[in-house]
């Protein structure tokens, strides 16, 4: 039999392990991609450190990673697409349970499976998946930049045009800088938010949320915090505070430097309860608190366009390269923030 290399996560052991697994195959309706880029995902960094447990997992193990892009490999029987062995794709990071009320009436799920979480990702050397999360990509888009799509850029791309329907000149605040509050201060910008500001303890974050298009970028603790987000907006406070660091006090700051019916949007994801102190001029000024979570399928399309148009270039994200045999060290140094990563992309 076949084998390959696979990052695994032993959910009763709380282990992670690169290991030898047979190579799988694909069932009806599924392919076999070979993997040829996959990101590493705070997300993952969760999954590995217990406080991301799999919601809808079968079994005792998953191979971990949702950020992957490659070639089909091998089509598997009964594909409806016409998608032909060594297309370039990229794959959406999740699909539907095709189980719940909602799929048998052909909507959006309600409980969808993510890859690497749920089902095996690809943190491998091949990945199994359905034929319809398969997203085309054209030669022009460099693998490394098409994985990242799936999640680190599509996540905050539908939080700012779907979640929040961000508008030119609307202020935007984008809290923690990381792989996905980077793209969200260059999303906000190509929608023509004004004024971006940028919310990081680390000065190296913020350097780069300037580079990125935040017109200012702001330390956490200065004792003028708060001032100087009033002066940016003019005295008005922000239209919309992204939580892109899943910070309990992120959003007690976040919430409090909102304007009229500014909105708070919930990107990051903890464990942790939601708490708002603030009291009655959180209801005076009409704030709101939304909830996100993911991106959209239509969204990874887009975002394969504008990367592939030039109106978006996503090199800059990608910060290094590391042999998929590493990924234990991968993990390491993003969950420490070694180098400050935006994405590290593990290689096969």
């Amino acid at each position: 039999m076949d084998t390959m290399l696979a990052g695994r996560f032993h959910v009763d052991t709380k282990k992670f392990l690169v290991e030898e697994v047979p190579v799988p195959v694909p069932g009806p309706g599924e392919v076999l991609v070979e993997v040829k880029a996959a990101g590493v995902c705070l997300s993952d960094v969760h999954l590995i450190d217990g406080t991301l447990p799999p919601l809808f997992l079968s079994s005792d193990t998953v191979t971990v990673g949702h950020e992957v892009s490659g070639v089909i490999h091998t089509p598997g029987p009964g594909l409806k697409r016409g998608l032909t062995v060594g297309t370039r794709v990229t794959l959406e990071a999740g699909k539907a349970c095709g189980q719940c009320a909602a799929c048998a009436r052909r909507r959006p799920c309600t409980q969808v499976r993510t890859a690497g979480i749920d089902y095996d990702g690809g943190w491998a050397q091949y990945m199994v998946t359905p034929e319809e999360t398969l997203v085309p990509i054209p030669d022009s888009l460099p693998f490394d930049q098409a994985a990242i799509i799936p999640d680190a850029v599509s996540t905050p791309y539908a939080a700012v045009v779907a979640t929040a329907g961000v508008r030119p000149a609307q202020s935007v605040g984008v809290w923690g800088v990381g792989g996905v509050g980077a793209h969200n201060v260059r999303l906000a910008r190509l929608v023509g938010a004004a004024p971006i500001i940028a919310v990081d303890p680390l000065p190296g974050a913020r350097e780069r949320a300037l580079a990125f298009g935040a017109d200012l970028a702001l330390d956490p603790a200065a004792p003028d915090f708060a001032d100087q987000v009033r002066a940016a907006t003019a005295g008005q406070g922000l239209d919309f505070a992204f939580d892109c660091a899943g910070v309990p006090a992120v959003r007690e700051q976040a919430a409090s430097v909102l304007g009229m019916g500014g909105c708070l949007i919930l990107v990051g994801i903890t464990p942790r309860p939601l708490t708002i102190t603030e009291g009655l001029t959180f209801n005076y000024m009409a704030k709101q608190v939304r909830g996100h979570y993911g991106g959209t399928p239509e969204g990874v399309y887009e975002l394969v366009r504008l990367a592939a148009g030039g109106r978006l270039d996503l090199a800059p994200s990608i910060t290094d390269h590391i042999p998929l045999a590493e990924a234990a060290d991968a993990v390491n140094r993003l969950e420490n923030k070694i180098g400050d990563p935006v994405r590290l992309i593990l290689v096969p």
